[in-house]
């Protein structure tokens, strides 16, 4: 089975308005595992694992959900990490 692993950030207005906990919902609809977390610079850090499609319409979905708050999304492609089980909000 094919398998990606993504680490995303997210610029913009994307603290204090539910990001984290939205995208958690919207990763659980997806057979994916990963984390989602703010960082001190006012970003929300994501990693997302899972077939590349999966993947795909997970981030795709938040960006939908999120248009009017975020101002830039980059993306880039990571190894895949085992110890990831399932899709958490970390601190």
């Amino acid at each position: 089975m094919d398998q990606t692993a993504r680490h995303v950030i997210f610029q913009g207005h994307v603290q204090g308005v539910g990001f984290r906990y939205t995208a958690r919902q919207i990763a659980q609809q997806y057979n994916v595992t990963g984390f989602v977390r703010n960082l001190p610079d006012g970003t929300v850090e994501m990693l997302v694992q899972g077939s590349p499609q999966e993947v795909d319409g997970c981030i795709d979905d938040i960006r939908h959900s999120f248009a009017g708050y975020i101002r830039e999304t980059r993306i880039e492609p990571v190894p895949w990490n085992a110890r990831h089980t399932d899709f958490h909000i970390t601190f």
